[in-house]
């Protein structure tokens, strides 16, 4: 599931700092790490090391390919939950399924 929120989360920027990624996402920077670089693997995510003043810091961004990989994701999930309301039996007035 880490790396499934950090995708949901990377996708909403260009890049993000992992320790905000980490908080935002509730995601121990453990499996944080563990699941970016996992992704990284992937071609999914971009881990980009560098210094704010002397401490340093890590940003990790959504690759096109990551972008890609989750927005299909997304349609599948959709699609899916999609096929469960078609075949779901709709509630009547009294509260009985039809």
């Amino acid at each position: 599931m880490p790396r499934l929120k950090a995708a949901a989360f990377l996708a909403g920027c260009a890049e993000a700092e992992f320790g905000v990624v980490a908080e935002k996402c509730d995601i121990a920077p453990s499996a944080l790490s563990k699941a970016a670089v996992t992704l990284e693997e992937a071609g999914y995510v971009r881990i980009r090391k560098g210094h704010v003043g002397r401490r340093p810091r890590t940003w990790l961004s959504l690759t096109e390919f990551g972008r890609t990989a989750f927005t299909a994701h997304l349609a599948a999930l959709t699609d899916l939950t999609e096929r469960g309301r078609a075949h779901t039996p709709t509630e009547t007035p009294e509260g009985n399924a039809p």
